[in-house]
């Protein structure tokens, strides 16, 4: 019965562990499929596609589970996570991608979960245990590794750089907008209201997509579609339910591993083979999430004499009375 409240513990940090490995999965498996469909959509019709087909899908779950609408005291921060990290995020990052190769978007965009750290800690009392930040500089390292391996592939300009800089600060603001409104509010709701008010901030593309629509190809627009509905719908319902119950510093770490599965993805879908550097950084990213996800193991402390009274003093307010040594109990009064 004791170890109750710890097996509860231990089941959701098991379940929050689970959502974020679907999590950083789907978001890996979103950089193959913008390749395939940025070629033929914009980058504001390829954010709005994404967003209102995860819209849709997120508003029948919704329906069928009775949802409803998020307390009035969350709106606060789903509205600033809908427009910065749905729809604003999106929307630049495509574009900057377009400016720049592919190892300078990513170095530049990997500054996010740093900056979601020093949001959270600053704004949301975030505490910022060694291991977070030992496991971060290590992933940090990972993911320079990976950029500097991937650049060369395109050119680079002060525009694309700014863009993704943009997109970095999208990214954790919208993370650290978030996480209070779920304490009002569950991850469905919160990421379900949080996509259609992106969808709503790209509705000036619209035109774009239209016209777009008509001519891509039939896999860019599945592309697309898959988009909304996993890395988007499923991606970041599962994001916000781990958020829930951990801080934004130790889920803004643990997105860390993305590069990494990028790389192996590109390898087995694309027949990209990665050289020596970008292997390296990958595993670096991998063992830094380890790291900064890791807890101390908490020592047992041995039972001392004043351990004992406290448990006594316990059992006496209890009415439990201690059993008395027979010599200290003098003789009855006849």
């Amino acid at each position: 019965m004791m170890n109750s409240p710890r097996r509860t513990e231990r089941r959701t940090e098991l379940l929050a562990a689970g959502a974020a490995t679907v999590t950083v999965v789907l978001w890996a498996s979103a950089f193959v499929s913008i390749r395939s469909a940025g070629d033929a959509y914009s980058p504001g019709a390829l954010a709005l596609g994404r967003l209102a087909s995860g819209a849709l899908v997120l508003g029948v779950i919704c329906a069928v589970r009775r949802a409803g609408w998020p307390s009035r005291d969350a709106w606060r921060g789903i509205a600033v996570s809908g427009v910065l990290w749905f729809g604003f995020y999106m929307v630049v990052l495509n574009w900057g991608e377009q400016q720049v190769d592919a190892g300078t978007a990513a170095l530049v965009v990997n500054i996010g979960p740093i900056l979601i750290a020093l949001l959270g800690a600053r704004l949301l009392g975030d505490v910022m245990p060694p291991r977070l930040l030992a496991g971060m500089a290590v992933s940090f390292a990972g993911a320079v590794a990976v950029g500097l391996s991937m650049s060369g592939e395109g050119g680079s300009s002060v525009l694309g750089v700014v863009l993704c800089l943009l997109a970095a600060f999208g990214y954790a603001g919208g993370v650290v907008a978030q996480k209070p409104a779920l304490g009002r509010a569950s991850a469905l709701q919160v990421t379900t209201f949080g996509c259609v008010i992106g969808a709503v901030v790209c509705l000036p593309f619209a035109g774009q997509l239209v016209n777009e629509a008509a001519d891509a190809p039939v896999s860019a627009t599945l592309n697309m579609v898959y988009l909304g509905v996993f890395p988007t719908a499923l991606a970041f319902t599962t994001w916000a339910y781990a958020l829930a119950r951990t801080t934004a510093s130790r889920m803004g770490a643990t997105t860390y591993a993305v590069p990494a599965l990028v790389v192996l993805m590109s390898w087995l879908a694309l027949g990209e083979v990665p050289g020596a550097l970008t292997l390296a950084g990958g595993v670096l990213c991998l063992a830094g999430v380890a790291v900064s996800r890791s807890r101390p193991r908490t020592p047992r402390v041995p039972q001392t004499r004043a351990t004992e009274s406290a448990v006594a003093a316990e059992a006496g307010e209890a009415g439990v009375s201690e059993p008395r040594d027979e010599r200290e109990v003098g003789p009855r009064a006849g």
